[in-house]
């Protein structure tokens, strides 16, 4: 009975996956306004009402979505504020990364660009849940630097606020030159890194 129990978990596990797949396939021609669960469904080769044994909606989709889009990305994010080291060796680790993560999973970068201001409000509430845990995640990194010693955590909050804003924008315009020359994409992670050495800048003397 256990063995029957676990196989269609299993079985459920990947049903609902190869939901999550192939509306983000849908969505790169779309709005997840404009999506309708049979073609998702159909897309799978499932019954509508299968849709309902994993979704409430395509809303509640759009939600995993979020999730399975940013979720991944919390160590990342924290990794390239981490204290210690060169100052422009984390910005190029940064930059680096966001090209990485952006060439491996454009479909996700582009899903949340689309619906961070798309017309489906738990998802966009969602993907602003998410942005202010990365904030505040980046935060706490940030004050465990010597160089926040004597910061308000408002200013810490607004400052994490800067860099994870950043890195989305520079996201964007990787995902923009993905399919461009390469000097187009160096171009990008050239800006990105001025952008970047400018918020240094002014942390550092943000006190004076």
């Amino acid at each position: 009975m256990s063995h029957t129990l676990g196989v269609r978990q299993v079985q459920k596990r990947r049903t609902r996956q190869a939901l999550l797949d192939a509306a983000l396939e849908l969505l790169e021609e779309q709005s997840l306004s404009s999506l309708g669960l049979r073609e998702v469904t159909r897309a799978v080769g499932v019954a509508p009402t299968a849709f309902y044994r994993h979704f409430r909606s395509t809303a509640d989709l759009g939600v995993a979505l979020v999730e399975e889009a940013l979720g991944s990305l919390h160590p990342m994010i924290r990794t390239t504020v981490s204290p210690g080291g060169d100052p422009e060796e984390r910005i190029a680790r940064a930059v680096e990364l966001i090209a990485s993560h952006v060439g491996e999973y454009p479909s996700h970068v582009r899903f949340i660009a689309r619906e961070r201001h798309g017309g489906v409000q738990p998802v966009r509430e969602a993907i602003r849940e998410q942005l202010a845990r990365f904030a505040e995640e980046v935060r706490a990194e940030l004050a465990g630097d010597p160089e926040s010693a004597g910061w308000h955590d408002d200013d810490l909050l607004m400052l994490a606020g800067l860099y994870v804003d950043q890195m989305l924008s520079t996201a964007s315009q990787f995902l923009e030159a993905l399919e461009g020359t390469a000097e187009e994409r160096r171009r990008v992670a050239e800006t990105a890194t001025r952008r970047l050495r400018l918020i240094t800048l002014g942390r550092r003397h943000w006190l004076d």
